[in-house]
């Protein structure tokens, strides 16, 4: 098993890395690392960082289109920040999100930290959905989970995965770093 985890972290390290830095490459690297986690977290009970895989393959290939071909011009999306009802919407889908899937997993698996579960997967939805967008803000989201990500996975003992999420966190700064940039630069 730390082998698939090693080489899950290496694919998800290399997705981050490329989506920071605005490279479309970033979502195939990024189906790899999903593909194999779907498998370390059935095997590990966590079922709603399980199922996040599956609409992180699907989200995959949508920021793929997206920042190909996505936009008005079908020229691909660029960086812009969040629209306020979007930013609200987030937050209050967020939450009430959290508390519901927690809720169901708590009552209905034997998932091993329900809400803690429920909160990393519907945040990571959201965080994921945003940068497929390119909202600026998603680097915000993504800072968030890494921080929270670290504790939980070295707790667990999964010490390629709590590597992989602190590397992330690094990812996360930077990218919000370059994307302010981008932002910030004449079109």
């Amino acid at each position: 098993m730390r082998t698939v985890e090693t080489i899950a972290v290496v694919f998800g390290i290399v997705a981050v890395w490329l989506n920071a830095r605005q490279n479309v490459l970033g979502w195939a690297t990024g189906l790899v690392n999903v593909g194999l986690y779907s498998f370390i977290f059935f095997k590990g009970q966590l079922y709603a960082l399980m199922a996040l895989q599956i609409f992180f393959f699907a989200i995959s290939v949508y920021g793929w289109y997206q920042w190909l071909r996505g936009g008005e011009r079908h020229t691909g999306v660029v960086v812009t920040r969040t629209p306020r009802p979007i930013a609200i919407a987030v937050v209050i889908g967020s939450v009430v999100g959290t508390a519901a899937l927690g809720w169901a997993l708590g009552r209905y698996t034997a998932d091993q930290q329900p809400y803690l579960d429920a909160g990393l997967s519907v945040v990571s939805m959201a965080g994921q959905w945003m940068m497929a967008r390119k909202y600026l803000e998603t680097w915000w989201i993504w800072v968030g989970v890494n921080v929270v990500s670290v504790p939980f996975f070295l707790f667990r003992g999964e010490y390629p995965t709590a590597f992989q999420y602190a590397v992330f966190l690094g990812l996360a700064v930077s990218g919000l770093v370059q994307w302010r940039r981008s932002l910030a630069a004449p079109a």
